[in-house]
């Protein structure tokens, strides 16, 4: 990529934003703050999703240095990331919270955390594995500055519309309702699914025409 790719723009963006999955996980942060006034509640979305926002850009900057500290190649990582995203945006066609993102045992202790901004709600709710690793493999494709650039205010955008869903959390849920929540979140999960085989099949092709090509010599 060595000038600004719009498709890569859409691709990033929407694999990310389906990964961040406000909607699915606005239920959940909901019920881990029932007690919570309005502005206790806008003040703690604020800061989980700055916290968010602030791992996901330093991920996908060392993104590339990780890589070759472990020897791993992007082509390998596309394709375990892309089982992961297909995890996960199979449990979203079904309506269900991935593991990845938490598990009932941090659930459960989250309810007796003061500070919930930081964790359980900014990693691993908002902030999971599927998105730092979105943010990993797609960094990696990107080369000139300009494309960096746009890449990071593509992820500052996602956490900023996703900070702006959870704020209203509680009025999309009243308007929305439960079945339009999870009518959302099944088309994401669908559009993350997409993403993942791509990613598979980009990896995995790769990596033959790599071998191929070292045979043939």
């Amino acid at each position: 990529m060595d000038q600004l790719d719009f498709s890569f723009i859409i691709l990033s963006f929407s694999s990310l934003f389906a990964l961040l999955n406000p909607i699915g996980i606005a239920p959940i942060i909901l019920s881990l703050t029932e007690n919570y006034n309005l502005d206790e509640y806008k003040k703690l979305i604020r800061k989980s999703s700055f916290f968010a926002c602030m791992i996901l850009l330093i991920f996908a900057f060392m993104g590339k240095i990780i890589f070759s500290f472990y020897s791993i190649t992007i082509h390998a990582f596309k394709i375990a990331g892309g089982i992961l995203f297909l995890r996960i945006g199979l449990n979203m066609l079904e309506a269900k919270v991935s593991r990845t993102k938490s598990t009932p045992k941090e659930s459960e202790e989250a309810e007796s955390n003061t500070d919930i901004a930081l964790s359980p709600i900014g990693i691993p709710l908002i902030a999971g594995p599927g998105a730092i690793t979105s943010v990993m493999i797609l960094s990696a494709q990107t080369v000139a500055f300009n494309q960096k650039i746009v890449f990071y205010l593509n992820i500052i955008i996602s956490l900023f519309i996703t900070f702006i869903i959870l704020t209203l959390a509680k009025k999309l849920t009243k308007k929305l309702g439960t079945v339009g929540l999870r009518i959302i979140e099944r088309i994401m999960g669908m559009i993350l699914m997409v993403v993942a085989i791509q990613f598979i099949i980009d990896g995995i092709g790769t990596t033959i025409q790599i071998y191929a090509t070292e045979i043939l010599k």
